[in-house]
C-alpha cells in the first residue's frame, strides 16, 4: 500500500476514535443520566402543551428527533455541495468544530438547566452527525469494493476502543469525584463533558492532516430548494438496489440507534439501576464491540455481507423480546454482552455495503442520503419510544415495539442484489453524466 494511502486510511480511522467520545459520553451513557437529574420528577410543560407533563425520557427522545430531522433535510444537499466543490474536508471540519464547541459548553450547565442542556445537545448532535456525512463519503475513495468491509470494520474498531477509553476515564472521574477535587458527582460529570470535547478535538487533528483533498466533480450546482431536493432524489432512485438498501437500513438502523440512545434512561427509570452499573455495562459493550466488528467483517467475507447483516438483525429482534421481560442487573449485563457482539458488525457492514454500490463521483451526495436513512432512523425510533412511553406509561412496551423495525428492515434487506448494484455504480463512474 502506498504510504500516502496508508496514512489517509489511518487518519480516517482515527476520526472514529475521536468522535466516538461524543457517541459514548454524550449520546449514550453519561449525558442522558445527567439530564434525568436536571428534569423534575413530575415532568415539565411545554408552551403549547401546558396541560401535559413531559418526562425526562420523552424529552430526550423528542430532542434527538428534532436534531436529526433538521439534518436529514439538509444532508443530501450538503453532500452534493461537497461533491461539486471538493469541500468534503472543509465541511467536515466546520461540523467538527461546532460539535466540539457545543460539547464543551455543556460543562457550563447546572441544576435545573434542562433547556440549555437540550439546546446544546441538539446542536452537538447535529454537528456530530453532519461531520459523518463527509467522513463516510471518504470510504469508497479510500478502499476498493473488496477492501471496504475490512476498512469500515477497522474504523468502527478504532471508535469502540477510543470511545471506551474516554468513557472509562470519565466514569472513573465521576465515581472518584472527591479524589479528583470535585465537590460532587455533578461537577465531575460536567468536567467529563469538557474532557469529551477536548478528546474529540485533539484526536481528530491528524485526520485533517492525512485525509486528501477531494476533486471537484462535473455536476451542476445543487439548489437548496424543494425542487432541488427532489431532483437529487430522482437521481438516487435510478440506483434500484442502492435505494432499496437505504429503505431497509432506515428501518433496521432505526431500532439499533434507538436502543443505543435510550438504553441508559431505560435502565435508570425502568430497571432502577445505578449510574455505576449503567456506565460499567456501556464500557463492556465498547470493548467487546471491537472484536464483534472484526468478526462480522470476517463473516461477511465468508457468507456474504447481506447474509451477515441479516444474521445480526435476527439477534437484535430477539434482544427486544429479552429486554421487554428482563428485571435484574444480571440480565442487563447479559443483554449488553449480546448487543456488543452484533452492534459493531451490523453498522460496519452496512456502511461498507452501501459504499460498494455508490458511484465515487457522487459519494458525498449519496452518503447524504445514507445520513438521511440513518438519521431518520434516529427520528422515528426515539419518537415511537417516547410516544409509546407517554401513552402506555411503560418503557417496556416501547422496547418491545422496536422489534418491528428489525423485522421490516430484514425483509427489505433480502431483496437487495448487491452485485447488480455494484455493476451499476461502476458503469456510472466510467461515464459520469453531467447534470
Amino acid at each position: 500500500m502506498p504510504p500516502p494511502l496508508q496514512k489517509s486510511r489511518f487518519g480516517w480511522c482515527l476520526y472514529d476514535w475521536a468522535n466516538s467520545a461524543f457517541a459514548t459520553v454524550i449520546l449514550a451513557a453519561v449525558l442522558p443520566v445527567y439530564f434525568v437529574s436536571l428534569v423534575p420528577e413530575t415532568g415539565v410543560s411545554l408552551p403549547f402543551f401546558v396541560n401535559h407533563k413531559f418526562s425526562a425520557t420523552s424529552l430526550w427522545g423528542y430532542s434527538i428527533s428534532l436534531s436529526m430531522l433538521i439534518l436529514a433535510v439538509a444532508a443530501p444537499l450538503l453532500g452534493a455541495l461537497a461533491d461539486r466543490n471538493g469541500w468534503h474536508k472543509r465541511l467536515m471540519m466546520a461540523f467538527w468544530l461546532t460539535g466540539c464547541t457545543a460539547t464543551a459548553l455543556l460543562a457550563t450547565t447546572g441544576t435545573d438547566d434542562y433547556w440549555p442542556t437540550i439546546l446544546l445537545f441538539v446542536i452537538g448532535n447535529l454537528a456530530f452527525a453532519g461531520a459523518n456525512i463527509f467522513y463516510n463519503a471518504y470510504l469508497p475513495l479510500l478502499a476498493a469494493v473488496g477492501q471496504s468491509d475490512r476498512l469500515s470494520a477497522r474504523g468502527y474498531s478504532y471508535g469502540y476502543i477510543g470511545g471506551g477509553l474516554l468513557l472509562a476515564l470519565v466514569f472513573l472521574i465521576i465515581l472518584k469525584a472527591d479524589y479528583f477535587g470535585f465537590s460532587d458527582r455533578s461537577s465531575a460529570t460536567r468536567f467529563g463533558f469538557l474532557l469529551t470535547a477536548l478528546w474529540w478535538f485533539c484526536f481528530a487533528l491528524p485526520t485533517f492532516i492525512y485525509l486528501p483533498k477531494t476533486e471537484k466533480q462535473t455536476i451542476k450546482s445543487c439548489s437548496f430548494t424543494l425542487s432541488g431536493y427532489f431532483n437529487q432524489f430522482k437521481q438516487l432512485i435510478k440506483y434500484r438496489d442502492l435505494s432499496l438498501f437505504l429503505l431497509a437500513f432506515l428501518f433496521y438502523n432505526d431500532g439499533i440507534q434507538t436502543i443505543i440512545s435510550v438504553s441508559a434512561i431505560y435502565a435508570r427509570e425502568e430497571l432502577h439501576l445505578g449510574h455505576g452499573t449503567i456506565i460499567g455495562c456501556f464500557l463492556m459493550i465498547q470493548f467487546m464491540a471491537m472484536p464483534g466488528a472484526l468478526f462480522f467483517a470476517y463473516l461477511g467475507e465468508k457468507i456474504g455481507t447481506i447474509r451477515a447483516i441479516f444474521t445480526s438483525l435476527i439477534i437484535f429482534l430477539l434482544v427486544c423480546f429479552f429486554a421487554y421481560q428482563m428485571d435484574s442487573r444480571f440480565e442487563f449485563w447479559i443483554l449488553g454482552g449480546v448487543i456488543a457482539i452484533i452492534l459493531g458488525g451490523s453498522q460496519a457492514l452496512s456502511r461498507s455495503l452501501f459504499s460498494s454500490m455508490v458511484p465515487k463521483h457522487r459519494s458525498g451526495e449519496f452518503f447524504g442520503f445514507f445520513t438521511i436513512s440513518s438519521r431518520f432512523a434516529a427520528i422515528f425510533g426515539p419518537l415511537l419510544f417516547a410516544l409509546v412511553t407517554d401513552i402506555s406509561g411503560s418503557s417496556r412496551n416501547s422496547i418491545l415495539a422496536l422489534g418491528i423495525f428489525f423485522l421490516v428492515g430484514g425483509i427489505l434487506l433480502l431483496l437487495v442484489n448487491d452485485q447488480r448494484g455494484r455493476k451499476l455504480a461502476s458503469a456510472a463512474d466510467s461515464s459520469p453524466p453531467e447534470r
